[in-house]
């Protein structure tokens, strides 16, 4: 494939930055925008955006996005996320460069997020290729009209997710027994809070677990906020002995992009079993996965208890990652082989 100019409009963070670096490394010109910096950065606006989808902000968002356009010509726009992008500014940014297309991470045809993706359904039509996660979006997505869709499954990143050399620094800052690294919600409360009733030592990072109701009891493993560091993330995955995986329920998730970061880095990947992860690794050989509290605790002490075992399933873990192609370069070479396909009604 050759070299491409690409516009690229989404947070200038998070694995959204990772997606455009891994475009950069595959040998692409990207120019970044983010769409979110033309607003005001307060809970206000952030509270607006979530419950009615920046009603009223669109038209103004739009003038200026297209005011601080770069002079030059792009090959392809890529949109990540799109709940900000309105129909009308994805068509002018089709008559200025013709091929527009959309990848996003979450579930906006699901009712977790209020009213947040009202422009981003609302632009369907209007995308050349509409990248999604889930197979119920495949057909979601064209039930409102989008011509062209293509399901990937999340990835996770070469450099971002890369095994660190790690010292003796390292491992008495971030080692734990079992890790759980992500934000609060009401589901993963109990389960969590199950988890220490039943003796699991477990170590939590992240935001908002002070609004669970069972704080009380899971205060004492809760080790801090949510980590935004790559350095810091990528460390605190590699030093746990055991890494849970815990899905959104309201995001209706199989998988998530820690069901590759977490064997990627080369820790134990111990999750919920759903047909998408069992898909991707062969139970108790590669990773290891529960149906209840019950059952997980009782696969953390075994794991716990068995170092050489723990230390095959997580290297045949990485091996099977690696095998899948659930990293970014992959994937996103076969989506831009897809956005340039000819016959774009065959994808």
């Amino acid at each position: 494939m050759n070299s491409l100019n690409i516009l690229y409009m989404g947070p200038n963070s998070g694995t959204c930055r990772q997606r455009a670096q891994a475009l950069r490394r595959l040998g692409h010109k990207v120019c970044t925008l983010a769409p979110r910096s033309f607003l005001p950065d307060n809970s206000w606006i952030n509270f607006w955006i979530w419950r009615t989808g920046a009603r009223f902000m669109e038209a103004v968002l739009a003038r200026r996005v297209l005011a601080a356009l770069p002079d030059c010509d792009f090959d392809l726009v890529w949109i990540d996320g799109g709940d900000l992008i309105a129909p009308s500014l994805v068509r002018e940014l089709k008559n200025r460069f013709g091929r527009v297309i959309n990848y996003n991470i979450d579930d906006p045809y699901g009712s977790r997020d209020s009213r947040r993706w009202r422009l981003y359904l609302e632009s369907l039509p209007f995308y050349d290729l509409l990248i999604v996660m889930r197979e119920q979006n495949v057909l979601e997505a064209r039930s409102l009209g989008a011509k062209n869709v293509l399901r990937v499954f999340m990835s996770a990143d070469e450099i971002a997710h890369a095994p660190r050399q790690l010292d003796a620094a390292d491992w008495q800052k971030w080692a734990s027994e079992v890790l759980f690294l992500g934000t609060w919600m009401p589901d993963r409360g109990p389960f969590l809070s199950r988890l220490v009733e039943l003796g699991v030592p477990l170590a939590i990072y992240g935001d908002r677990w002070q609004k669970a109701r069972e704080w009380s009891r899971l205060r004492s493993h809760w080790r801090g906020a949510g980590l935004h560091s790559t350095d810091d993330y990528a460390k605190a995955i590699q030093c746990a002995k055991i890494c849970l995986g815990l899905l959104s329920k309201g995001n209706r998730d199989l998988h998530t992009t820690r069901s590759s970061e977490i064997p990627f880095l080369g820790s134990l990947f111990c999750a919920e079993r759903t047909s998408e992860h069992m898909s991707l690794y062969s139970d108790g050989v590669e990773a290891v996965f529960w149906d209840s509290p019950e059952e997980c605790a009782k696969h953390c002490f075994q794991l716990l208890a068995d170092n050489e075992l723990r230390a095959t399933i997580a290297r045949n873990g990485q091996a099977r990652c690696i095998r899948n192609g659930t990293l970014n370069q992959p994937t996103l070479l076969s989506i831009l082989q897809a956005a340039l396909a000819e016959d774009q009604s065959a994808v």
